[in-house]
């Protein structure tokens, strides 16, 4: 697992190879069963996850009850409730496998511990989340500028391997439509 992890971290920065070879110490895998929690809303949130295999989306209970789907990662995405995460309080999301998920899981403690020790990883991490900061804006410019067809034709041409692997409802919840709705697009545009 963790050789897929200093795969994507050499697409950001260069370590020496001896400081890689110490990396895996700092992280904890771990396996989770489709629809299997990673974290729980209200629950104290002490880790973040590097997706090595599977689909995970992140989501909270919104007052009536239903769930709403913020985010979704994949293989080679970083996934948590960063803020929870960055201040050690109760998760606002909880995070959920959509497949059989394998994943690199980090603690806080540990992470620092690790950056003091190979203070390259600081590049990687800076990079890899200003990036993910980026597209978190873009999808909320998306949102008040496109139409609902404009926003879910942006999703298929810039994310089609989520159309493939994310269940219909979680889709529409992310995009802000019912799956009535959703259905009705995908009628109109896929046929």
């Amino acid at each position: 697992m963790i050789q897929q992890l200093l795969a994507h971290i050499a697409q950001f920065c260069t370590i020496p190879a001896d400081k890689a070879a110490g990396l895996e110490p700092f992280f904890v895998q771990k396996e989770f069963k489709k629809k299997e929690l990673l974290l729980t809303e209200g629950h104290r949130c002490f880790e973040k996850y590097f997706i090595v295999k599977g689909c995970v989306h992140l989501c909270y209970l919104k007052q009536n009850g239903s769930e709403q789907t913020i985010d979704f990662a994949l293989e080679n995405w970083w996934t948590s409730d960063f803020m929870a995460y960055q201040q050690g309080t109760a998760a606002r999301f909880s995070i959920r496998a959509i497949e059989h998920t394998e994943v690199l899981s980090i603690s806080d403690s540990s992470q620092r511990k690790l950056l003091e020790q190979v203070p390259e990883l600081n590049a990687y991490f800076h990079r890899v989340f200003q990036r993910a900061y980026a597209a978190s804006q873009m999808r909320v410019r998306y949102l008040y500028d496109f139409s609902k067809e404009q926003l879910y034709l942006h999703f298929l041409a810039h994310y089609p391997e989520f159309t493939q692997r994310v269940p219909q409802y979680l889709l529409a919840s992310f995009l802000g439509f019912t799956p009535e709705y959703l259905s009705e697009l995908r009628k109109k545009f896929l046929s």
